[in-house]
């Protein structure tokens, strides 16, 4: 157990993390390390390890933290009303205060609150988010609070009205491809009712519902020729057999399930605790009732091979819910430069 009073989080009172005997060495022999987002808490962490082999938790504050995508030396975060981009600023070898990777906020884009969920970045390099409120997916403007860049065709006019709660994106060879929404409604809304076995993924490519019948559906993601997804209100890991258009679970998880990444053989999944009236009423609850546990809030990796839970990480205290998960590959402990303190700025670097 590590319990966290050190400076870096001292602002987040009673949070507690626990992991499995081998989280750890799991890191190690991966050699990465995890991100994970909080809305609830407004928080980004990052999880690691210190050369000690002891785990590393470094956290920034960023209010209503939700989609997070990092490649390369990139780190993108949606907030309350703008989209960060962060930078690397550290070399292969060099390191800042004990840390491998820093990441340093270099510029955002003002958005205004669009509820935005999944963030991904194309092959021509496009940031793409799923605009949640408005329906749609979109990208950021240089001019305006977003450019929309498609919307389902049940959807028939741009509107602040969340009305089908468009969540998650998934990339296929690139391209965005494939977009999960909790239910096919046109009114300001209308998800809340379709919550049970209403949700679908779409193929953009011909506006087309391959799969329908899910619950609270999250985090799509194509990965080994598979269309993977979260099938949230029921706790289950699955994918979406594309020939009979079903779901087909592979584990259930004990809690709410969002934020999906894939890394080798395995996937991390973020857990919440089902706590509040958008998670309640759901299968979860029932299986999670039978099976006489709570939900938890954290992160477990499966083994894809195995078919099972093979690591935990565990959170108590005031972090109830989280929303995205990213692995950061090469990188042993990650840190980031915010926005409440001197660091932002006295940190200069040249390029």
């Amino acid at each position: 157990m590590q319990q966290l009073n050190n400076q870096n989080i001292s602002d987040v009172p009673t949070l507690e993390i626990n992991t499995s005997v081998g989280f750890n060495a799991w890191l190690d022999d991966q050699n990465c390390s995890i991100a994970f987002t909080t809305y609830q808490a407004g928080k980004i962490f990052f999880v690691g390890l210190q050369p000690d082999g002891r785990l590393s938790i470094f956290e920034r504050t960023f209010d209503r933290s939700m989609g997070l995508w990092i490649e390369n030396s990139t780190l993108y975060l949606s907030s309350l009303y703008q989209i960060w981009s962060f930078h690397n600023a550290l070399q292969p070898g060099e390191f800042f205060d004990g840390y491998d990777c820093l990441f340093v906020p270099q510029s955002s884009y003002v958005t205004g609150d669009l509820d935005i969920h999944d963030m991904v970045v194309d092959k021509s390099n496009q940031l793409v988010f799923a605009n949640t409120l408005f329906n749609s997916l979109a990208t950021v403007s240089d001019s305006h609070s977003f450019t929309p860049l498609w919307k389902p065709s049940f959807i028939l006019d741009l509107a602040a009205e969340d009305r089908c709660h468009l969540n998650g994106i998934a990339l296929r060879e690139g391209e965005v491809r494939y977009v999960t929404m909790v239910g096919q409604s046109n009114k300001a809304k209308g998800w809340r009712d379709l919550r049970q076995s209403g949700g679908c993924v779409v193929d953009i490519l011909n506006n087309q519902v391959i799969a329908s019948g899910l619950s609270m559906p999250h985090s799509p993601r194509w990965y080994q020729n598979r269309l993977w997804l979260l099938n949230s209100g029921t706790g289950e890991f699955g994918y979406i057999d594309r020939k009979k258009g079903t779901f087909e679970p592979i584990v259930f998880c004990p809690g709410y399930l969002r934020g999906c990444a894939f890394y080798n053989h395995y996937v991390v999944i973020g857990l919440s605790q089902s706590r509040n009236q958008t998670f309640s009423g759901l299968l979860l609850d029932e299986k999670l009732h039978q099976a006489n546990i709570e939900a938890m809030c954290g992160l477990i990796v499966i083994d894809l091979k195995k078919g099972e839970i093979v690591q935990c990480l565990r959170i108590d205290g005031v972090v109830k819910e989280l929303y995205d998960v990213s692995v950061i590959p090469g990188i042993k402990r990650p840190m980031a430069i915010g926005l409440k303190s001197d660091e932002i700025k006295k940190l200069i670097t040249i390029g």
